[in-house]
């Protein structure tokens, strides 16, 4: 490796680490929903990894079959953006008006931390992700409503009894999720059913 080489090398490397070292801020992204136990509010960087280990676990029960490491990826980063923007609760319905234009402006600064190619390949996950098109994309969301559910079951419905949240805003919430996994509906549907008979969600 010649001088030039070496010195592009350590711009790369510094690059990777400083958006590494960024995204350690997610947690203190505090979300909604509680830890099992009910104890506290879970941090973004618990439910990306969350969503991780269910990706890697669950993979079998997605609609189409889907490339596992790449639904990883894809979890691990969707949430990056909430550093600058924070996290929006999915039932509030002002802050949800502008979530989109948070995001994308989060989006530009924090990819552009990272090298190039980098940059291109982890924006382009995001935005995938978002789209919500690709196979991998729809069960990467469907796991992304589907955990939260499992949480507020968990506590018996700490969240959603704290923020007023009916059974109907949970449907419509979810009316994608069947695109991604039909399992995993029908084990949400279970959950909501329960939940609403039990008094925790309106």
């Amino acid at each position: 490796m010649d001088k030039k080489e070496r010195i592009l090398d350590i711009e790369r490397l510094n690059k990777q680490l400083d958006f590494v070292l960024e995204l350690d801020k997610l947690k203190y992204i505090e979300r909604r929903s509680y830890v099992a136990d009910g104890s506290r509010h879970e941090d973004d960087a618990q439910h990306s990894w969350h969503l991780a280990l269910m990706a890697m676990l669950l993979g079998e029960y997605a609609n189409e079959p889907v490339n596992v490491a790449h639904v990883i990826k894809m979890v691990l980063i969707h949430d990056a953006v909430e550093i600058d923007a924070g996290d929006t609760y999915a039932y509030d319905t002002e802050a949800n008006g502008t979530k989109r234009e948070r995001e994308e402006k989060a989006a530009d600064r924090l990819f552009h931390l990272l090298p190039e190619d980098q940059e291109k390949e982890l924006r382009g996950l995001w935005e995938e992700f978002e789209a919500g098109i690709t196979p991998e994309a729809k069960f990467a969301n469907a796991l992304d409503k589907v955990q939260p559910i499992m949480l507020n079951d968990a506590t018996g419905g700490k969240a959603w009894r704290e923020h007023d949240v009916a059974a109907s805003q949970v449907i419509e919430r979810n009316a994608g999720t069947h695109s991604g996994s039909d399992r995993l509906w029908e084990y949400v549907e279970g959950l909501i059913k329960k939940n609403k008979e039990l008094g925790n969600l309106k």
